[in-house]
């Protein structure tokens, strides 16, 4: 047998333009919708790889503070297209919302394109997450409650629902028969619900069809072909490292992989295809929810950290919990996703404190651990190892240049850098695009 070896599907003489991806390092909520927006500037692709509107994203345009949850960043670039692919899991009347309170604020959302292949969130779904977590009592996750769990758990059993199903109804209806005769026996038996009804199931998101049929499309060849057209693809993840499903602080985790491999099977884009891991990082550390978190602050530095930061979820609303960077965390996540770069943020709301702290080792009776630990029980019981640093107590949010920062701020990002060993391009010290000071 003869093979042929030819340069085609590929353009640039066989070399195809890159993808980045952008990844948050700790538990989510690092700044990565404003990292995306920034970036969005050069390339013509901005992508969400996996999750639901258990995240969100707040972007500041001048006076303009957009709230985000399904529709990706590059939204206000009008050279960007905005892509849902197919790792994502879509509450239909949630993105509509959304896309109508874009319009309404004069943002054009023609060009987003939704892949047939993302899992439907149902109202089953939604039902069973809140009245799971309720059972659950005090061993309760803390899940936005926004059914991504269990949309996620359909799709690994193989009774999901997808997009495509929405243009064949007959097909729909079939599908959700067969899988509500035993979401209703649990939602009746179990926990003692009423019953939902397929009739108005169906009717409700037939309405919801025909609103998304002109976003919807074949979101892996688009991705490829722009790829081979020698434009660039922005991969945007939601949540963090720490969340992920395998990699992360299990099973106080979501339910999807936000690492910068769940770029690549929430795209359906191959390894060669990426040349830039940007991993999102905030210059102290916040989660919302259950489960451990070794540098917590519940005292009052962390609750000024919590006021001069903002910390309350985007989504949820929900007061996050914050403490000082862990660098442990930090070296675990660059391997874990092979970060090329950091984009740090937030560096602005440590100007509040005269004295940092950076954790560069846990501790667990005579034994210190560098790296991530590898057994659940000895995270859940070390201690942090802190270094001390001087703060420097200055309002830093006017400043354009990194070397005009205050020299503390400076010596700050310098150990950030040594102890995560992984280089950081870009500090932010605002929310604002102006706020970002390029670096290296």
């Amino acid at each position: 047998m003869r093979v042929v070896r030819t340069n085609a599907g590929t353009g640039n003489g066989g070399q195809q333009m890159p993808a980045h991806v952008i990844v948050g390092t700790q538990w989510g909520d690092e700044g990565k919708g404003k990292a995306t927006d920034l970036l969005a500037d050069d390339v013509q692709y901005v992508v969400r790889y996996q999750g639901g509107n258990n995240a969100g994203h707040t972007i500041v345009v001048g006076e303009q503070v957009l709230k985000l949850h399904l529709v990706p960043s590059g939204v206000l670039y009008p050279h960007v297209t905005p892509v849902i692919a197919d790792g994502v899991v879509l509450d239909p009347g949630v993105l509509l919302e959304e896309l109508d309170t874009l319009v309404g604020q004069g943002i054009d959302v023609s060009k987003l394109r939704i892949s047939g292949n993302a899992h439907l969130i149902m109202p089953y779904h939604l039902e069973l997450d809140r009245v799971t977590e309720r059972w659950l009592g005090r061993q309760r996750l803390g899940t936005t409650k926004r059914g991504i769990g269990p949309t996620y758990a359909d799709k690994a059993a193989r009774v999901g629902l997808r997009v495509q199903d929405l243009y064949d109804m007959k097909i729909f209806r079939q599908k959700l028969d067969a899988v509500l005769r035993e979401k209703n026996a649990i939602l009746t038996r179990v926990y003692n619900r009423l019953p939902l009804k397929a009739a108005d199931i169906e009717t409700e998101y037939a309405v919801y069809a025909e609103r998304l049929r002109p976003y919807i499309a074949d979101t892996g060849s688009l991705l490829h072909e722009a790829l081979e057209r020698d434009e660039t693809v922005l991969l945007e993840g939601a949540q963090g490292t720490l969340l992920d499903l395998d990699h992360g602080t299990y099973p106080f985790v979501t339910s999807s992989n936000p690492v910068a491999g769940g770029a690549l099977t929430g795209t359906g884009l191959g390894p060669r295809h990426i040349d830039r891991v940007i991993g999102i990082t905030k210059a102290y550390v916040t989660r919302v929810g259950s489960g451990p978190f070794p540098t917590e602050l519940d005292d009052d530095t962390g609750e000024r950290m919590v006021q001069v930061g903002g910390e309350f979820g985007t989504t949820t609303g929900r007061r996050r919990r914050v403490g000082w960077f862990d660098a442990v965390l930090a070296r675990y996540a660059a391997r874990v996703n092979g970060l090329t770069e950091h984009f740090l943020t937030k560096l602005d709301v440590l100007s509040a404190f005269p004295t940092l702290r950076v954790c560069h080792a846990y501790r667990l009776h005579d034994e210190e651990y560098e790296h991530f630990p590898p057994h659940q029980s000895i995270f859940h019981r070390a201690r942090p190892v802190y270094t001390e640093l001087d703060g420097w107590g200055e309002d830093i949010g006017d400043v354009r240049d990194f070397a005009a920062l205050p020299k503390a701020a400076q010596a700050y990002v310098d150990a950030i850098e040594e102890l995560s060993g992984v280089p950081i391009r870009y500090v932010s010290v605002g929310p604002g695009r102006e706020q970002t000071l390029g670096r290296g």
